[in-house]
């Protein structure tokens, strides 16, 4: 099979759907890399590198997708990309459909199949691809906040840490997952005061036993929400539903319950936002206020730190490419069940029920769509 890697074009995106070792692993089976000049620079690769590890490198994106079998990329393809999409080719990457009407239905229009990494299942039922970005972000979304709470940035003028004599930050966490847990230990780190909302109370009894004292959880519903936000400083959002929209526990209307300067930073945004008022931004525009609440939202936040979100990310996606390119869809799909869950659209058809839902189009299981 022919697998191609183009060089990422979302706004400030630095990652690359493959590393060296990547191309080098994959030539060694037979098959064929061909990489986009300059797809790795973002994140320190050079074309010497790729070169160097058996890789064929192309001058054009057109190149990469008018001759690949497979693509294997970051962050959903561009609406310039769109038109360079074609009927039976394997696209694999983050698509974040439920995010999108628009974007479900322009690669629905081009035929390809669409396997998407967010919902690609381990064999324990875990997300394996999502869960290295979403430990990123988690992460990112902390030194962010900090950023933003200063008042150079409109926000409140608060150290996360506070000092002897002044209290610390008041952080709100939605969600106990991926994201969230790392948020909090990040932020206990920083000596915040720190409350993780979640409906699921085993994963808060899990999360109880391993943070430290100044980590606190919460069962999340309604009164419990609106509480936290007249207190919190800094308020992350960090809900995840498998292939769907974010559900929205923050209305516009909760805002006034919030101090003035307060920051959001709503990792949910790829998809969809669990914030009301949430809308993408980018890391050259990345925060909007809303009744003097400052937001952050951008929908690429492990972009930013490219080499190591790209290693993070490869290290995971590796074994699947070679699946999907020494065995074929089929034939991945019967060997592993967790392929059928990231194949999101294939022959023009939504593959993915949660997708299906969210823009209530017809759904058509996989294995009745060709595969």
């Amino acid at each position: 099979m022919l697998i191609g890697v183009p060089k990422e074009i979302k706004s400030d995106e630095y990652r690359v759907g493959m590393i060296p070792a990547g191309v080098d692993e994959l030539v060694r089976r037979g098959q064929r890399v061909l990489i986009e000049r300059g797809a790795g620079l973002g994140s320190g690769l050079t074309d010497e590198q790729y070169a160097d590890a058996g890789a064929e490198l192309v001058n054009t994106a057109a190149d990469v997708y008018s001759q690949a079998d497979l693509i294997v990329k970051v962050k959903e393809p561009q609406a310039s990309e769109w038109p360079l999409l074609r009927p039976g080719q394997l696209v694999f990457t983050y698509f974040h459909f439920a995010a999108s009407e628009e974007l479900t239905r322009n690669i629905l229009a081009t035929g390809c199949t669409a396997v998407a990494y967010e919902t690609l299942r381990g064999r324990t039922g875990d997300l394996p691809c999502l869960t290295p970005m979403s430990e990123i972000a988690g992460r990112m979304s902390i030194q962010e906040g900090a950023k933003y709470l200063e008042r150079p940035q409109l926000g409140r003028g608060i150290l996360l840490a506070g000092v002897p004599g002044v209290a610390p930050a008041h952080i709100t966490i939605l969600g106990g997952g991926v994201v969230g847990k790392n948020a909090a230990r990040i932020a206990a780190g920083f000596q915040a005061d720190v409350v993780i909302l979640d409906v699921n109370v085993e994963r808060l009894r899990y999360l109880e036993d391993i943070m430290p004292p100044n980590v606190n959880t919460i069962f999340s519903d309604r009164l419990n929400i609106r509480e936290q936000l007249r207190l919190a400083d800094l308020v992350i959002g960090a809900v995840l539903v498998e292939g769907a929209r974010a559900p929205r526990l923050v209305s516009r209307e909760d805002l006034s319950l919030m101090k003035p300067g307060a920051v959001i930073i709503d990792v949910a945004v790829d998809q969809g936002g669990c914030i009301e008022t949430t809308r993408p931004t980018t890391h050259s525009n990345p925060t909007y206020i809303v009744d003097h609440v400052v937001h952050y939202c951008v929908a690429n936040m492990p972009g930013a730190v490219g080499r190591t979100s790209t290693y993070a990310l490869c290290n995971v996606t590796l074994p699947y490419v070679v699946r999907l390119a020494t065995q074929g869809l089929a034939a991945a799909c019967a060997s592993d069940p967790g392929f059928v869950h990231a194949v999101n659209t294939h022959g023009g058809q939504i593959t993915n029920q949660a997708v299906a839902d969210t823009f209530g189009l017809p759904y058509q299981p996989l294995m009745l769509a060709g595969v």
